[in-house]
């Protein structure tokens, strides 16, 4: 069996690391550490492979011999290791020769903790609430819903039993893989300090009268993954086929989760799988399905997951009976960020920029899109309902309600505002660089695909827009070339907002729906917001 090594990326294959001269030791730190940057703090080896990917394997001396000098190299860099797997390989000899996959992950310092964000989608009594509870708390449920009651914000959510907010949950990992939720009275904070992963779930509503906070979330909180719970004794119901979409469109990847497994029988649990296969392989998703039962397969998983969007794992568990439940958590363990080091330079390279998804009196919960921010930065933040932006000052900075110096691109947290007028604040604002000289517009065009309409889209319908944390309704201007759209056609459309301008970024993702009607494109042009939008709309366009 043959692999292949890229120069970049996090994993390195080694053929074997037995004493190596002081010399050489050298040089295999600085991989590492070269290795570690480049998947922002962890990294695989591959034991007993050779640099051109051939399987050859090493004897059980061997291999502890190499097993050691890796461990040294990890302590040299700060780092610890786990093994995640050991396997034979055939080879022309009477003793056994094995291979060896192991992870190596950075021990956190000043809170630079990876983290990813996991969307958690699926229909309504589907069990991902109870999920949730179950991952972060380490207590299985009692089968009545006792592990979602610390998740839920509102009276109603505990009476009803159904999501109906967007509710953020943690799950963290050590260095050494284990997860650190799992101890008496762990508040966030302490979670926050021994974590060097740290995966943030974005608990979603599954009922469709919440559908517009479904897609706030996915739109605005920037996920870099989506968990598809989907219930064993109902199958695809209600709006897992609409959820399912929606991640799509917006090139979430996504895997899935079937739950409560405890109560049914395997043949069940089986047709639930066979039918989610069929949708997943259909034209319109061109997934390959991937049933993971096994340590073994959670590992692969995990690791073709990150490297192929066409790839989508299904897990079978129960919250109730804890079956299968640890191989997601070594699947969540040793899930790769999506973004390698360079990418990730280049947006701390770009000047500041927020989106403002939830705020109080005092403070307000961002998502950092680009630049570095750190405590004293001096910011904008607009557009207000007249159009215009405000300066403000960070005063702290929280990831997780724990205290932070400084923010990177991609990370999401509370910032504690300055002496600001509070009452301008609104959802789809942003914070940005004063240099920026932030754009606003009333109009936009955007390329767009009719996904369902009942009848025909046309000049002067009017639909909620979606773009990251901008939810406003706007009245369809033009369609360039054609009278109306019907299900499945494509078309430029000019949309204009009924209520205040808004900053948007030519090439973003977008949304749209109102009642049936679902559509999805990508903003290609800005107009200036020095027209009022009564006024007749020029040729002319921008961009942010």
């Amino acid at each position: 069996c043959l692999l292949f090594q890229a120069e970049e990326g996090n994993i390195e294959y080694k053929l074997k690391l037995v004493d190596p001269t002081q010399y050489r030791f050298e040089h295999l730190a600085t991989q590492m550490k070269w290795r570690l940057q480049e998947g922002r703090g962890e990294a695989v080896y591959q034991i007993g492979v050779e640099d051109n990917g051939l399987l050859v394997g090493l004897t059980e001396e061997d291999m502890k011999a190499s097993l050691k000098t890796l461990r040294r190299m990890a302590e040299r860099v700060g780092a610890d290791i786990t093994v995640l797997r050991e396997r034979e390989v055939d080879y022309d000899s009477d003793e056994p020769h094995r291979i060896a996959e192991v992870l190596i992950r950075k021990v956190p310092d000043d809170q630079q903790f990876l983290d990813l964000r996991v969307a958690v989608l699926g229909n309504v009594d589907s069990g991902k609430s109870t999920l949730l509870g179950v991952l972060t708390q380490g207590e299985l449920d009692n089968g009545r819903g006792r592990a979602r009651l610390n998740l839920f914000r509102h009276l109603h959510e505990i009476q009803t039993g159904r999501t109906s907010s967007i509710s953020i949950e943690i799950l963290g990992f050590d260095s050494k893989g284990e997860v650190v939720n799992y101890s008496e009275s762990r508040t966030a904070e302490e979670i926050c300090e021994s974590a060097s992963k740290m995966i943030t779930f974005i608990d979603l509503a599954g009922h469709h009268k919440y559908l517009k906070t479904t897609i706030f979330g996915l739109t605005s909180y920037c996920p870099d993954f989506a968990m598809l719970v989907v219930s064993a004794n109902t199958g695809i119901a209600g709006t897992t086929r609409e959820h399912l979409g929606l991640a799509m469109a917006l090139k979430v990847p996504i895997f899935i989760v079937v739950s409560k497994v405890d109560l049914c029988a395997k043949g069940t649990v089986e047709r639930t799988v066979r039918q989610l296969e069929r949708i997943l392989k259909q034209p319109g998703c061109n997934k390959v399905p991937m049933l993971v039962s096994s340590t073994d397969d959670a590992v692969t998983a995990a690791q073709k997951f990150a490297q192929s969007p066409s790839i989508t794992p299904i897990f079978t568990l129960s919250s109730v009976s804890g079956e299968s439940l640890d191989l997601l958590k070594v699947f969540f363990n040793i899930l790769p960020p999506l973004s390698n080091s360079k990418e990730q330079e280049e947006l701390m390279q770009q000047l500041t920029e927020f989106q403002v998804q939830l705020y109080t009196s005092y403070k307000a919960l961002s998502s950092h899109l680009d630049g570095i921010c750190r405590e004293g930065e001096q910011l904008v933040v607009g557009p207000t309902d007249d159009g215009e932006f405000r300066e403000l000052t960070v005063c702290s900075i929280q990831r997780n309600r724990s205290g932070c110096r400084v923010l990177r691109a991609g990370q999401a947290a509370t910032l504690a505002l300055g002496d600001f007028d509070r009452s301008l604040l609104r959802k789809g604002m942003v914070m940005v660089s004063p240099e920026m000289n932030p754009t606003i517009c009333w109009r936009f065009e955007a390329e767009i695909v009719l996904l369902f309409h009942a009848k025909t889209f046309h000049k002067g319908f009017q639909v909620t827009v979606h773009v990251g944390n901008v939810r406003q309704t706007a009245t369809v201007e033009a369609l360039q070339g054609k009278d109306e759209l019907r299900t499945g056609e494509k078309a430029v459309v000019r949309f204009k907002f009924i209520k205040h301008p808004e900053y948007l970024k030519v090439g973003a993702k977008l949304l749209f729906r109102e009642g049936v009607t679902k559509g999805i494109g990508q903003v290609t042009k800005l107009q200036p917001a020095s027209q009022h939008p009564s006024q007749t709309p020029q040729s002319q366009s921008c961009e942010a």
